[in-house]
Parts: C-alpha cells; structure tokens; sequence
C-alpha cells in the first residue's frame, strides 16, 4: 500500500510566544492520516489516554478508493502530562502505521497574514468577523500591492505593508512579502481577491497554508473574468470557490464552494454583486475550518470534518 502523500504541516508548541487563550478553551486538536490499517483508531486514542489527555470529540474518515483513513481529535490540555513526550509518542506511533499528523495545542492562537489588492469586500468581511470573534486568530497584517487598504487595516488596527510589485519585481516582492510572513511566525496566508498570481516558488515554501477565494464554481471559468466568461455563456447559476493555492492556477484542491441563481437579464455587473456575498461567505468559511484544523488535503481535495 503506498503512503499517504505528504500533506500534514508542522506541529506548533505553546511554548511559542503570542496571544493566549483563556482556559475554557485549553483544547488540543490532533489531526491523523495514514493508510487504512485495522488498530489505529484504538492506539491513538491509548496513546492520548496514557499522556493524560482526555478524548473530548473524534471523528474519523476512511477514503475507500485510495485506502487512506483520516482522523481528528480534541483532548482537553488539562490533564496532559507533557508535550513534548506526548509528540514522541506520536511519531513512534507514526511510524508503525506510517501516519501523518499535526497537533495544535489551543492555548496559543494561529497567526493569519492576509493580501489583498483594490476589491476590498473580502478584506472588509474578514476583519469584521475577526473583530466579531468569529474567527480565533491574530490577524498578524495586511500585505498589498497597492496602498488603497491601508485605511482599512488602520482602522481595525492591523500592521500594513505596501508592497508594490511588477514583472520585474515580482520575486523580491514575494521575498519581502516572505520576510515579513516568517518573522511574524504566520500560520495562515489567506488571499482576499489579491490579484496577483503567486510565484510556485512562494507556494511551496506554505503547502496546505494558502488559502484563496476564486469567483466562479470552480472547474468553471478558471483564469480572469469569470463573470464576464459566465455572462457570455448565459450561465443559469454561478458560484464561489475557496481551495488551496497550488502551482497550477486556481486547480488547488477545494474546501468550500456556494452558488445562487441568475437569470437572462442579470448584466456582468449584476453577476459581480451576487458573486460578491458568496466570495465573502466561502472565504470565510475555509478560514475558520483550516483555523479549527478541520481541512485535510489529499489527492488534490480534501476531508473536511463538521
């Protein structure tokens, strides 16, 4: 049986430095992957029970056309006798059952850096939740091409960064866009309609942690100009599409999508106003499930756990 492809990110401790959550919420998260294999449900569950750790939620998905299972899990850190033994003894485990997992302890929040261009809806809507505590994060800043969110990010206030970029500056601007991500520990890069097509160099250095917003119901009018591509077609409905970012252009495996109607007399300009609340309301919702580590991507999809 071949393994599992190599999809799980890196395990954060909360011994890192960054906003702590109070202790209601003292929760860590356990996500696994590997090929199906009878026993595994029970040595991972044992495993947590001999660390101290109390099973608080499970679910578990077996893909049967690849013989790939996955699993998460919430354990209340309480009682949780070490960290650092506890991630030993999941690599032991990993390795018996060639498993790949994270784990996420709740008592620190993941750090998202979001870029934005000059359609500021997705921007305006994801700050708002933020503020709303809809999602749990720290938005660590803005980063633009161009300078009109600045406004926007000072008043919710967020660090801004204007990058400008060109054909020419294209990768010292993703350098510095990656300076700054990584010295501010970021966990997530989340593109609210950046207009900007990302370098593959810049996507491999965060697999599994870019998250984009494209507007049609993707595989449908990939590329530029999807409502105008949907107008021309007399498209009955349209849609949104929220996916990890790849090196092949809006073909990253998809984690939530929406649609709504329209009809013959809808313009271009029509399109865009529906289309708008379902890019808000898909981004969203792929934010906070990768913030609840519920997403894991396969095969160019992915298992997302309610």
């Amino acid at each position: 049986m071949p393994p599992p492809p190599p999809v799980i990110a890196r395990t954060k401790s909360a011994t890192m430095s960054g906003p702590v959550v109070n202790s209601a919420t003292r929760v860590g998260t356990l996500v696994v992957q590997a090929p199906h294999e009878k026993g595994i449900v029970s040595s991972v569950s044992q495993l947590l029970s001999r660390q101290g750790a109390t099973v608080l939620d499970s679910a578990h998905f077996s893909d049967a056309p690849t013989q790939t299972f996955f699993q998460r899990l919430q354990f209340d850190l309480t009682g949780l006798n070490d960290r650092v033994t506890l991630e030993r003894s999941l690599r032991e485990t990993g390795e018996r059952f060639n498993m790949r997992w994270r784990v996420w302890y709740g008592d620190r929040k993941k750090r998202v850096a979001v870029f934005a261009s000059k359609q500021e809806h997705c921007l305006y809507d994801l700050l708002i939740r933020h503020r709303a505590k809809e999602l749990d994060c720290e938005i660590s800043m803005v980063i633009s091409n161009h300078p009109d969110a600045s406004p926007i990010a000072r008043h919710f206030g967020v660090p801004f960064h204007f990058l400008p970029v060109t054909p020419e500056t294209k990768a010292k601007q993703e350098d510095a866009a990656a300076e700054l991500i990584d010295r501010a520990g970021v966990d997530l890069i989340v593109l609210a309609r950046y207009m900007q097509i990302l370098s593959p160099g810049f996507v491999a250095r965060y697999p599994h942690r870019i998250i984009n917003v494209h507007h049609s119901f993707l595989p449908a009018f990939i590329g530029a100009n999807p409502y105008r591509q949907a107008h021309q077609r007399g498209v009955k409905m349209i849609g949104a599409t929220s996916h990890y970012v790849t090196s092949q252009l809006d073909e990253g495996p998809i984690i939530e999508q929406a649609t709504v109607r329209c009809a013959h007399r809808d313009t271009v300009e029509d399109l865009v106003r529906k289309g708008r609340e379902l890019e808000k309301n898909v981004l969203a919702a792929a934010v906070r499930w990768h913030l609840d580590d519920r997403v894991m991507a396969y095969a160019n999809k992915t298992v997302v756990f309610d």
